[in-house]
């Protein structure tokens, strides 16, 4: 297929874990800033205004249940220019968290799961991006879900471990509870110890109430942190191509 074709031959510039692309170039100052969400986007309007206030343009992986419960915002982002993609319909956990090669689905659960997530997109009037990249639920697949994605004309991705950057979900009351300003330092003491080239920056467009300490209000501070290191903050589309 095409696309499966682009994606094999870029693949000598990219870290691909299970069939998933997890990092870009890591020779490049560059790394896009990811969003997921499902249920919760009370980040989105200092979100919104972050990245517009210094001009970076981020890239938005959200559930079929988001893009119905939140369409105006949805076509909102996509309008500013972000990228917008899929992170599955009713975020299903596809591989079991200890065998990771044990597939908890089947392929035609995961084809309508995902083709029901592009529905959602286009009834909130938005067009699918292109290259088609998706963001399995939970961060958490196998190299069947990667193959049956592409098999879809569809490349999972994934962030890039390392930073803590996606445990800005958690709560006080877990037992892998991290602070906002502990995550922000340790984001930033990972950058100077191995860079940050490539990476797949993962934070969440919206969290549970129970977590008042919101990663989002220290946005402006990373993205201008980060610029004054030398980065470029970009699409995922365009890190990856």
């Amino acid at each position: 297929m095409l696309l499966h074709g682009i994606f094999e031959q870029a693949s000598s510039k990219k870290k691909v874990v299970q069939g998933g692309i997890v990092r870009g170039n890591a020779h490049e100052p560059k790394l896009a800033l990811i969003f997921t969400g499902h249920e919760f986007a009370d980040g989105a309007k200092i979100i919104l205004k972050t990245l517009k206030k210094n001009k970076v343009k981020g890239s938005f992986f959200l559930t079929g249940d988001f893009y119905r419960k939140f369409p105006k915002l949805a076509k909102q982002l996509q309008k500013e220019g972000h990228y917008m993609a899929p992170h599955s319909d009713k975020h299903l956990l596809y591989a079991d968290w200890t065998k990771r090669d044990s597939t908890l689905i089947t392929y035609d659960e995961f084809k309508e799961d995902l083709q029901n997530n592009y529905s959602a997109i286009r009834e909130a009037g938005l067009h699918i991006e292109s290259p088609k990249y998706f963001m399995p639920p939970y961060e958490w697949y196998n190299n069947e879900i990667s193959n049956w994605a592409k098999n879809l004309d569809v490349q999972v991705v994934n962030f890039t471990p390392g930073t803590t950057s996606n445990a800005d979900y958690t709560t006080p009351d877990m037992n892998n509870y991290r602070s906002s300003r502990e995550i922000f330092d340790a984001i930033l003491s990972f950058e100077k110890k191995e860079s940050l080239n490539g990476f797949i920056l993962l934070l969440h467009i919206g969290t549970h109430p129970d977590r008042t300490d919101k990663l989002y209000n220290k946005l402006d501070d990373l993205i201008k942190e980060l610029k004054k290191r030398g980065y470029e903050l970009e699409r995922i589309d365009e890190l990856l191509k």
